[in-house]
Order: C-alpha cells, then structure tokens, then sequence
C-alpha cells in the first residue's frame, strides 16, 4: 500500500512546487486490538501499525511558512510559523501545522531536542535573546487510510509530518518525542482530547507485532503477534458510519471517567481493579460507574491479551475481543447499531473474537477469523448490512507493519 503513495505524493509535489521534494517520508494507521479509552485513563492499549500509509513529500522553501497540499482536499494549508496558535487554524490542515507548531516549542523559535533556541539554516542573525524562527517548509501529502474509520489517518499524518519537520528542521527527536508532538497538536489545536496511543502505533509498530503500551509510564514494548503462522487474518469492517473525535460524544465520556476517578480518591482510572468496583458502585452515580467499569475490566483484558499472545498465540485472545465489544456496547455506549450489526454477524460467521475498534460512534470493527472462514465471513457481514438496510461495508484484512519511516 505505502509505495503507491510515496510515489504520489512526490510526483505531487513536483507538480505543485515545480521542484523535487528533499524527501518523502510516510506513517501508518493503525488497529487497536484492543484497549479502548484506556489511554487517557493512563492505562494499558494494545495496538499495532497496518499497511495503509500517508506520505508526506517534503522540502525545505524560503520564508518562514509551512505550506501544504494533498490528494484528498483542494484546500490548501498554510501559515506563517510564528502565526500558528490555538485556534487559528481548522479543517485537515490544523493537524499538519498543529504539529510544526508543536515541534517549534509554540515560540516560533527552531529548536534543539534540549529547548535550547539555534539559528535557522538561512536565518540572518537576529537581535540578542531573540528566538530564530526555522525555514519555511513545503508539503505534498497523500494517504491510503481511510478517514473516518476508526483507524487513526489523523496520526499518521502528525507522525508522517512530525518525522518530515523533524529531519528537515535538524531537530533530533526521539520518536517517543515526535508521537507526544502529535497528540499535542491534536489536543491543542485540532481541539480533539485524544491520549497517546494512536501516535505511538503509528511511530513504534513493527511488522508481526503489536504495541503494549503503558499510557502512564509510555513505556512500550513489541509483543509477537503472528497471524500468518496461526493460519488466521483480522478482518476490518468500515461501516461507513464516520466519526470525528472532536465533535463527538468522546469528550463527554472522558469527562465521565475523570469524575469518576475524582470520586474515587485516584489519579486516574487506572489506578482501580476490578476489585474496587464495588465501592465505586456506592461513591457514582448508575451511569458514571458504568463508565468506570469499562474503563477498569478494559485494562485488566489488555494484560490478559499481551499473556494470552506471549504464551498461547493469538487465537487465545478471540474471546476477550468479544468480552470488549459487550463492554463498550453496554457499559460505555459507544458502538452503534452496524458496529454491533458487524461483530454479530462476525462471530455467526466462524470468527473466533469480534470487536468495536477506535474511538467509536461510527468507524470500524475488527475480528479475528480463521482463514478459511474469511470469505463466508465477508459474505454474511455484507448480507446482513443488506437486509438492515446500513451502508454497504468496506471490508478488508490488516497485518501489522512497521511504523513511521523515510522512505526516499
């Protein structure tokens, strides 16, 4: 998938700029296994990068502005870099500057890994004190994720970008550091309140792996996940039912939890078991405690998975994929009818776990099918999306890749 869009985006550039970029640099979405909502709750989240990939062509320009173009919109983005702030920007551009904003430390300066303000490579010198802004950079960007469904094409294009800035600007960046740079762009000037674990997919996947990672310690650490060898695919569903976290029901469910660990005596969710819960029960209120509960049984399924594939494969996390899915359906109320539609008719065709995947409201599901059940499993899926009169769905099979790279 990625080489169709590495070529594209440099042949874009060519056209939009009249010049060849100084590099292309690509990252992917990615699939949750499992883990949903956990992450802002500074628990646990297991998931891995997929082969559809956004490509950012890029090259160094005069001035002092990021500029930039795509396949996907004809609006362009740009702004002068000491000019981007909260608020300034919207539309898909406000990810793209959001990140340069974030990497120029929101002071308009060019900056080392330490914070320590350096001159730009064409700046003249400026007054005493006075913060050195980078050189101006231009973009070309095409993707292959599809947008809307669950499968995080907002982090792949921070990270594609964050690693095109990164290396063009000269900064250094640990690729923790360029993950925690898109979050930040997405929290603060998008406005969508996302934890760290789309980015962190996107930029520390590894092909035949998965990410655990700890969303408090962001400690991350590869854990083998072998479809081929266990003669099974995870199958995705896109219901077509799009979402957008910014103006979704997820800040209110973020909201929910944090209540609920201040009723608690807790910094975060994730400092619950499931032996807590009861006491919980007492200090909620009905719904509140429901949503608590997802967010605790869900980090406790997330540990259960990274034992159940370190020690018996990935057939072994089928059922605790399903027990997911009834959470988020029931306790946190975030699927929808076709989403429930597709893990239903998932399950009835052979698949051995099916769940809601992303941030919900609309988006995709997952499930884990033998391979020999995946056509008979495509075939009910899409007559049961049929006979319920939903979107036609978008089904297709993801396997995990590596994460942000160069690729020219």
């Amino acid at each position: 998938m990625g080489h169709r869009t590495v070529a594209s985006a440099a042949l874009g550039f060519e056209r939009t700029y009249g010049r060849a970029p100084d590099g292309v640099w690509s990252a992917p979405g990615r699939v949750n296994l499992i883990g949903e909502h956990t992450d802002y709750n500074e628990g646990f989240v297991l998931p891995f990068a997929i082969q559809h990939r956004t490509a950012v062509a890029a090259g160094l320009s005069t001035g002092h502005a990021v500029r930039a173009r795509s396949t996907f919109s004809e609006e362009p983005a740009s702004a002068e870099i000491r000019a981007i702030a909260r608020g300034t920007v919207t539309g898909w551009g406000a990810y793209v500057l959001g990140v340069a904003w974030a990497l120029t430390g929101q002071r308009g300066a060019y900056l080392t890994p330490a914070g320590t303000s350096v001159p730009g490579p064409s700046d003249p010198a400026p007054e005493p004190g006075r913060p050195r802004l980078p050189e101006g950079v231009d973009l070309f960007i095409d993707s292959d994720v599809p947008v809307g469904a669950g499968l995080s094409s907002s982090a792949a294009l921070e990270c594609a970008v964050a690693c095109a800035l990164d290396e063009l600007w000269c900064l250094g960046h640990e690729r923790t550091a360029l993950a925690l740079a898109g979050q930040r762009a997405e929290n603060e000037v998008v406005g969508a309140p996302t934890g760290i674990m789309d980015q962190f997919a996107s930029m520390l996947g590894r092909e035949g792996a998965a990410v655990f990672l700890d969303c408090r310690s962001q400690s991350a650490e590869l854990v083998p996940f072998g479809l081929g060898e266990a003669g099974l695919e995870l199958v995705v569903i896109d219901t077509r039912e799009h979402h957008a976290h910014a103006t979704s029901g997820y800040a209110a469910r973020r909201a929910s939890c944090e209540l609920a660990a201040r009723l608690a005596g807790v910094r975060a969710l994730r400092d619950l078991g499931t032996d807590d819960l009861p006491v919980l029960a007492h200090l909620a209120d009905e719904e509140t405690y429901r949503r608590a509960r997802h967010i605790v049984t869900e980090n406790a399924r997330v540990l259960e998975s990274v034992e159940a594939l370190r020690v018996a494969g990935p057939a072994a996390v089928g059922p605790l994929l399903t027990e997911s899915h009834r959470s988020m359906r029931d306790d946190f109320e975030i699927t929808t009818p076709a989403l429930d539609l597709a893990v239903q008719a998932s399950l009835g065709a052979g698949a051995l776990g099916a769940r809601m995947t992303g941030g919900g409201f609309g988006g995709a599901a997952i499930a884990l099918v033998p391979l020999d059940a995946v056509a008979r499993l495509q075939d009910q899926v899409l007559g049961a999306f049929a006979s319920s009169g939903f979107n036609t769905p978008r089904i297709s099979t993801v396997t995990p890749t590596d994460g942000a790279r160069r690729d020219r």
